[in-house]
């Protein structure tokens, strides 16, 4: 063989491996895509937050313009637990987009049955209940939406692990259904942004009930759970901050050892996160 020869089959050779090392990357950049995985910054300065309260527990930030996700304790983070009341946020959504409910002021009657707290103890409008974090109220409606269309809409809305399980009045407060805090994030991110499949009006009355305050021109919208369930107890603070236009959704849960002593940690801990990030 000429060395000329021999020159054109080493570069043949070359341009082959830069191709299908070309192609892999490609592989691996479009799994990464359609994973829906973002850029993470590890934030472990910020964990001193949850050991200061002597909770264990996660937090994160998504701003989804940036596509950036920052993470404390990421391994928990990326973990799924049982959604509790966080999940009325989807519930309003499904209970309207169903028919269930004609809209966020109708009331709904909560079954006349002892609660563990005497404010659920009544009728009551969607948008009192969320405020209130009623169980009783939303019981009733996921018990018209059934479970039928719970597993449609939860597979539409990509909402966790997209399992209501059996029983269809429990299974946001004791399991299947689970997600986790970086799931929670782009959740209501594409809430805050009228990006889910969904309607218009359905998405827009939802955003409504769960907001929460303004200051600075800073507007808060979020959402508690506690899962009682859970064991330990796991505590939630979900929602988002708006300015001019830009979303930062955040996702905190907590576990919550002391019960209901452990509760005000919550927002506690997310606001001290939310200032310390510059957010809100």
């Amino acid at each position: 063989m000429t060395i000329a020869g021999m020159l054109h089959r080493v570069t043949r050779h070359r341009a082959a491996r830069r191709a299908a090392l070309a192609l892999a990357l490609g592989g691996i950049a479009l799994l990464a895509n359609s994973a829906g995985l973002s850029a993470a910054e590890e934030r472990a300065d910020l964990t001193s937050m949850f050991a200061d309260s002597a909770v264990a527990g996660t937090f994160v930030l998504y701003e989804p313009a940036a596509e950036r996700l920052t993470l404390v304790n990421g391994e928990r983070a990326r973990t799924r637990f049982v959604p509790a009341s966080t999940f009325k946020i989807a519930n309003s959504i499904i209970a309207l987009e169903t028919g269930v409910v004609k809209d966020e002021n109708e009331i709904i009657p909560y079954g006349g049955k002892p609660q563990p707290f005497k404010q659920w103890e009544k009728d009551m409008s969607m948008r009192e209940a969320i405020a209130l974090s009623a169980v009783p109220i939303y019981q009733e409606l996921a018990r018209r939406v059934g479970l039928a269309r719970y597993r449609d809409w939860l597979a539409r809305l990509d909402f966790g692990n997209r399992d209501p399980g059996t029983v269809v009045d429990q299974f946001w407060l004791d399991g299947p259904l689970e997600i986790s805090a970086v799931e929670e994030a782009q959740f209501v991110a594409k809430l805050a942004q009228h990006k889910l499949d969904a309607s218009a009006r359905s998405q827009s009355i939802t955003r409504d009930i769960v907001r929460l305050e303004s200051h600075d021109g800073k507007v808060l919208y979020g959402k508690t759970g506690w899962c009682f369930s859970c064991k330990p107890n796991v505590g939630w603070w979900t929602g988002w901050v708006e300015r001019d236009g830009q979303v930062s959704a955040f996702s905190l849960n907590i576990d919550m050892p002391a019960g209901a002593d452990d509760v005000p940690k919550r927002v506690a801990i997310g606001k001290a996160m939310l200032a310390k990030l510059g957010v809100f």
